[in-house]
């Protein structure tokens, strides 16, 4: 899942960031190389924090939806990649049946977006889940 993140600089401090789609989980990083490598532990840590919870994850939105926020004003926005098949909470192989035409689709698309076929379709159940609760 991608979330969008804002890097703000303040004269005399490191990065701070803020992840819009996240509640409560900031972070921070002397460079933007290290802000949002913190980001990504940060991400991680509070989603495990929800699985562990049983709570719904987070969808992401776009960076244009969160321009919009004045908080976020003049900050300098970059994308958070988080594999959440990869998560540390126990994961548990399964066997599915799906047609072999939209198991080639799946397999495609992640390809095309750096992801896994198991992390594509954790995402998807997911984000339907969460649409349709």
């Amino acid at each position: 899942m991608k979330y969008p993140i804002v890097l703000h600089k303040e004269k005399d401090s490191d990065y701070g960031v803020t992840i819009p789609d996240v509640p409560g989980c900031y972070t921070a990083g002397s460079t933007i190389e290290e802000a949002i490598a913190m980001a990504q532990e940060a991400i991680q840590c509070h989603l495990e924090g929800l699985l562990i919870d049983k709570e719904p994850l987070p969808l992401s939105s776009s960076i244009e939806e969160n321009q919009k926020n004045p908080d976020f004003e003049n900050g300098i926005w970059a994308i958070v990649d988080i594999d959440i098949a990869k998560l540390s909470i126990k994961s548990k192989r399964v066997n599915i049946t799906i047609p072999e035409t939209v198991l080639h689709s799946v397999d495609k698309y992640a390809k095309q977006h750096g992801e896994s076929r198991s992390g594509l379709l954790t995402q998807a159940v997911t984000e339907y889940m969460e649409v349709h609760n």
